[in-house]
Parts: C-alpha cells; sequence; structure tokens
C-alpha cells in the first residue's frame, strides 16, 4: 500500500497592528505583491515564517514577556515582530539603556536594517545587539491560531498577535513582499472583501471578523488576554445540497462554522 504523502507545517506568525481611530478599532494591513508564491495581490496582516536565525541562542536573552515560553512560542513572537518590522517598518522594542519602547526617532534610524533582516542577511540577535534593543514580546497578546487544511500542497501553521501599535511608528509598506497598505476599519476591510475590491482570504477574514467586534484597542487586547485560543484546522466536507464547503469548529468563536468554496477567491 503506498504511502500518504504528509506535508510538513510551516511555522509562521502574523500581527493585528491596531489602533483607535476617530471612528473605531484600525488596523494595518498590507497588499502582498502579486509574484508571491503564497496569497499574492491579498489584503493580510504582516507577518511570516519563523526564520532559523529566530531560534538562535542568544536571541531569548534579547527578548522580554517570554520567560516560562518554550523555543517554539519565542521562535513565533520573534518572527512576528520581525516580519511587522520588515513589511510595515514598525518595530515593538525597546532600549536596552532606559527600558522604553523606542519612538519615532529612533525607529528612522533603524530603517536601514529592513531589507538585510528580510533577506536574511542579518539575524535579528545581531540586529538587537548591534542596535542596544530588546524585543518587546510582552506587547503581544495572543488572538488566534490557525492550521492549513490538509489537502492543500504548502501547509502553515499560523500564530496570530494582537499588539497595540506605538503612536508615533509610521507603518509604511516595504515595496517588496507587499505593494500597498492601509489602516483599515474592519468593516470596510468585511466590505471590500464582500465587494471583491480586496482578495482577503478565510483565516484573514475571519479574524477581521471577529476584531469587528470591539469598541477599543484595550477591549480587543483585554478579552485576547482572557481568552483561550482554539486551534481552527478548517476541514472540507458538503452540505445537504452538495456543494463544497469548508467547516471550522464553533468553540473558535467566530460566529461562521462554514465556508463555501465557490465563495473563495484565488
Amino acid at each position: 500500500m503506498a504511502e500518504t504523502k504528509v506535508e510538513k507545517l510551516i511555522p509562521a506568525a502574523t500581527i493585528l497592528l491596531t489602533r483607535d481611530g476617530r471612528d473605531g478599532v484600525e488596523v494595518f494591513m498590507v497588499v502582498r505583491h502579486h509574484q508571491i508564491d503564497f496569497v499574492a495581490g491579498a489584503l493580510v496582516f504582516p507577518g511570516g515564517k519563523v526564520d532559523p536565525k529566530d531560534t538562535h541562542e542568544h536571541v531569548r536573552g534579547l527578548v522580554d514577556g517570554v520567560e516560562g515560553l518554550d523555543d517554539v512560542q519565542m521562535a513565533l513572537r520573534v518572527a512576528a515582530i520581525r516580519e511587522a518590522f520588515e513589511e510595515c517598518g514598525v518595530l515593538l522594542a525597546r532600549s536596552q539603556q532606559t527600558g522604553a519602547v523606542i519612538d519615532g526617532t529612533r525607529l528612522a534610524s533603524l530603517q536601514g536594517y529592513r531589507d538585510a533582516l528580510n533577506k536574511s542577511e542579518l539575524g535579528i540577535g545581531d540586529f538587537l545587539a548591534r542596535e542596544g534593543l530588546r524585543l518587546a514580546a510582552d506587547m503581544l497578546t495572543p488572538f488566534a491560531h490557525w492550521i492549513t487544511p490538509a489537502m492543500m500542497p504548502k501547509r502553515f501553521d499560523t500564530h496570530f498577535y494582537i499588539a497595540a501599535a506605538p503612536d508615533d511608528h509610521l507603518a509604511v509598506h516595504d515595496g517588496h513582499e507587499s505593494v500597498d497598505s492601509v489602516w483599515i476599519r474592519p468593516a470596510d476591510a468585511l466590505k471590500e472583501a464582500e465587494a471583491g475590491t480586496k482578495n482577503v482570504i478565510f483565516p484573514t477574514r475571519m479574524n477581521v471578523l471577529k476584531l469587528g467586534r470591539y469598541a477599543s484597542v484595550s477591549e480587543a487586547i483585554e478579552t485576547a488576554r482572557r481568552t483561550s485560543v482554539v486551534t481552527v484546522i478548517p476541514e472540507l466536507d458538503k452540505r445537504e445540497d452538495g456543494k463544497p464547503i469548508l467547516r471550522i469548529p464553533v468553540e473558535a468563536d467566530y460566529g461562521v462554522t462554514e465556508e463555501l468554496l465557490e465563495n473563495m477567491r484565488p
């Protein structure tokens, strides 16, 4: 009997960078480059794969808020912060000297590192040591956990975190992996997805939907801190009318438990 090939899960992390706008909560999203090999052209949260350099032994000593976490959980948080810096220029980090979160002026002086980190020419630990910084992983709160369905050729094990963006950090897409960016209200992102003017893939759309419940960033983060994250692995099924759907567990609390495959944009 032929063995069934099991695709290896690729660990990844992403951040919902949020702020309180005039008309409610806003989240920072980027448009993926059309030549990227995963979710090309989609409106997504900044994020990506864990880099081997995220797990170097000297990195842990330069990260706040990872006490008691294993190396995998630490690396996911490191990857989430690093990817946000690479993709949109926001860096959740503190000065080793003062212990304060870096301000916009200091952040501007670090922008030249984004490309080297993105190309893995420079490890995050070396960057932090060189610039006298510590990653502020304690600013991250787990928000969701999605694993790509088993029938897909490439499978990601993605952890979503939520964080309040520092007020004076200017978020700007990198022009390489992402070609556009926007601070957007969840309701507006969902409207664009429904209208087909933006490609918002199912996991992203569900987390935008959940974020839209909250009247403020503090409410969203505090609720996430009190709530256990339920892992979501969408399962292929059929409705009574025979149409194929993806099912997700009700315990994940998205208010949605199924999605028609014909409604999903490539």
